[in-house]
């Protein structure tokens, strides 16, 4: 399963750094690559310095966290020593962008294709700010142009970071295809969700509300995959509640081309990534499965009268 290709780029596995989590600079994505991650993604960078909300924004909930970190950025253009640092890299990197409006997102967009990443992600998902990121991916007509805009100005692949609060996430996804994003990531965080303190009878984080992460929202994120699936044919990172190398089984069965990661460094530390890779790489051999035999399997299920889903796709 080494060395694998996605969208013109080799890979030396199929697992993901999810964005917002050690990917603040060079040095620390560097580190996750090299603790077994095939892909690494920047946090989001934004069209302005934002310092992101008040502490506390993060809080474990046990079977996962709830956050409202507020989309912090240094600005796309006051990171020239990253920049730097990112093109002198020998690894692949996947930078995430937002924007408060389409202009804004192709101004970002535009300048930080032109440093040199692999892969640029819009994030048209966050729950967590009040003027940026998911409005975009609830509307159909605001994902197709955000989608279409950013297509024009960059000259690397382009991925639609999507969120499970869309009406249909199908439906999202499939104008986001047709806008010409060449790939989707699914999902970002769930909710917004809220937790009250109730000797203090006010919400605990700072923001009030925050998006859900962990193994409690997977069952969200595989059926979202699964509704993805069915609905494009351009590859999908399955993203949300992964935490073992089962758990990316049943991603990659939903339908997901790469199976990406966040909250899961929180509860098995910076290894992680190697850690599911093995576990994923022995499912596999335990089952004499290779792992594009098992992408999109749940839609055709052995003993199942449902066989309407897709039978070709493009190829990653």
């Amino acid at each position: 399963m080494d060395n694998i290709t996605f969208l013109g780029k080799q890979l030396k596995n199929p697992l993901v750094l999810a964005s917002g989590i050690l990917g603040n600079n060079a040095k620390i994505l560097e580190r996750v690559h090299k603790a077994g991650c095939g892909l690494v993604t920047l946090k989001s960078i934004g069209p302005a310095p934002r310092d992101g909300h008040r502490n506390p924004t993060v809080i474990d909930l046990g079977g996962g966290m709830i956050n409202a970190v507020g989309l912090p950025t240094p600005g796309y253009d006051h990171m020239d020593a990253e920049w730097q640092a990112l093109a002198d890299r020998d690894f692949p990197v996947n930078a995430s962008i937002y924007g408060g409006s389409v202009a804004e997102f192709v101004k970002v967009a535009q300048f930080v294709s032109d440093q040199g990443p692999d892969f640029i992600e819009i994030n048209i998902s966050c729950p967590n700010s009040d003027h940026h990121g998911m409005l975009f991916g609830v509307d159909e007509k605001a994902a197709f142009a955000v989608t279409n805009a950013v297509k024009k100005v960059i000259s690397v692949p382009l991925i639609a970071k999507l969120t499970p609060a869309a009406p249909d996430i199908g439906k999202i996804a499939k104008v986001c295809e047709d806008a010409g994003a060449d790939a989707i990531c699914a999902i970002n965080t769930a909710g917004p969700g809220m937790v009250i303190d109730i000797e203090a009878r006010t919400p605990v984080l700072a923001f009030k509300k925050g998006g859900l992460s962990g193994p409690m929202i997977k069952p969200v994120a595989v059926r979202c995959v699964y509704d993805i699936y069915r609905a494009v044919s351009i590859p999908i990172i399955g993203l949300g509640g992964v935490t073992t190398g089962e758990d990316a089984v049943e991603m990659f069965m939903a339908g997901a081309t790469l199976v990406g990661m966040g909250s899961a460094v929180r509860y098995r530390g910076i290894h992680v990534f190697d850690l599911v890779y093995r576990e994923l790489t022995d499912w596999l051999a335990a089952h004499h499965f290779t792992r594009d035999d098992i992408i999109g399997a749940a839609h055709n299920p052995i003993a199942g009268p449902d066989s309407t889903a897709k039978k070709s796709r493009k190829t990653p």
